[in-house]
């Protein structure tokens, strides 16, 4: 392995301390020494279970916990449940192996208040695969510890709107009218907290799923890509499955960009079709936001609803704006329910949405656009 150098950081007034729990004593070693490299970063406890997380959990102090899912004495649910009894908003990353079991663990975790996921690869086999394992997790660490108040979503019982003002947003941002053209699909965008977001906002759609085709790219990997997808099915009670390359956009259908390739539409004769690509990552990602956005501004027109919900980065930024240039509309989600703001706040910035709301008000306007209430 090449010498490591520290990844670009933000300018902290203390270091971010970093709890690791996983029962891999590679593994341990290996995220340790990665944290330690970082000057605003600091390990404050190494355990090898949950069991011993929890019992050094109070004088150890951490900011944000790294968990492993499988181990022994006390699994990572388990120890994630009692991390959050203790401090409810602290930030947990899920490190899991790439397997479907692994797969349905993250989800499970995610969906009970974890911040976001790791893939752990094969570091034996896959060339490279330890550095981006690396760069992946330093990331979320620095982009999760940047709004600690806000690495737990909020139930949603407790969101609630706020009102938007111009000094909200910045005095230099403006937000577009509603355009009132039927869109013929809603598109989403996620990463960092998205699975939790898009529970809520897919249940939400659920009145006009059968009318428009929903398109989701949710930054994930193979694997964890079609376990959301069946997950995202059981809670619309609609077909929902990873879109497959060639096939016709079709309303009644929750097409998943598939882990590791690239979602997007392309204009045929007889209609719109599905385009699954292996081009090279955008903005280090694939699949991309903004890969299904872009293209979608002109194999659909225009007419389409674009969603950007919580996510670290500014992947969707120049799709959204090539949709709403072209009639189409966006929404973001608002800082206060985004785990991250930061693919929203992109857009938002940029000039290319007509609304900014919590998480629970974006599914029941969607469906007024749909219905033809631009109001």
């Amino acid at each position: 392995m090449s010498q490591l150098r520290p990844l670009p950081q933000t300018k902290n007034a203390l270091p971010v301390r970093v709890m690791i729990v996983d029962d891999a004593v590679v593994v341990r070693g290996l995220v340790s020494r990665w944290v330690g490299l970082e000057s605003d970063m600091q390990v404050v406890r190494v355990c090898k279970n949950g069991r011993e997380a929890l019992e050094q959990f109070d004088v150890a102090n951490p900011d944000i916990v790294v968990l492993d899912i499988e181990m022994p004495e006390l699994d990572g649910i388990a120890t994630l449940k009692a991390l959050h009894q203790r401090r409810p908003r602290l930030p947990v990353i899920m490190a899991s192996t790439l397997t479907r079991r692994g797969a349905e663990v993250t989800l499970k975790a995610l969906s009970l208040g974890a911040s976001d996921c790791v893939p752990k690869p094969d570091i034996n086999q896959t060339p490279g695969a330890a550095e981006g394992f690396r760069r992946e997790l330093i990331d979320k660490i620095r982009h999760l510890c940047g709004r600690r108040s806000a690495a737990r979503p909020l139930p949603r019982h407790e969101i609630r709107a706020a009102p938007l003002t111009h000094k909200a947003l910045g005095s230099d941002i403006k937000q577009r009218a509603f355009s009132k053209i039927l869109p013929r699909a809603i598109l989403v965008g996620a990463s960092t907290g998205g699975p939790q977001a898009l529970q809520v906002l897919v249940k939400d759609l659920v009145p006009v799923i059968d009318r428009v085709p929903v398109l989701i790219v949710q930054h994930m990997p193979p694997i964890f890509t079609a376990t959301l997808a069946e997950h995202l099915g059981r809670v619309a009670g609609k077909p929902a499955r990873e879109a497959i390359n060639g096939e016709p956009l079709k309303a009644g259908m929750i097409y998943v960009a598939p882990g590791g390739k690239h979602l997007a539409l392309i204009k045929r004769e007889h209609g719109v079709e599905v385009v699954i690509d292996d081009s090279a990552p955008i903005h280090f990602c694939k699949p991309a936001v903004d890969a299904l956005f872009l293209s979608a501004a002109s194999a659909l027109d225009g007419r389409a609803l674009c969603i950007v919900l919580t996510g670290m980065g500014a992947d969707g930024k120049k799709g959204a704006l090539a949709i709403a240039d072209n009639g189409g509309n966006v929404i973001a989600q608002d800082e206060a329910t985004s785990v991250i703001w930061g693919m929203p706040g992109s857009a938002v910035n940029a000039g290319a949405c007509a609304a900014v709301l919590p998480i629970n008000e974006i599914g029941p306007k969607a469906v007024r656009i749909v219905l033809g209430d631009f109001s």
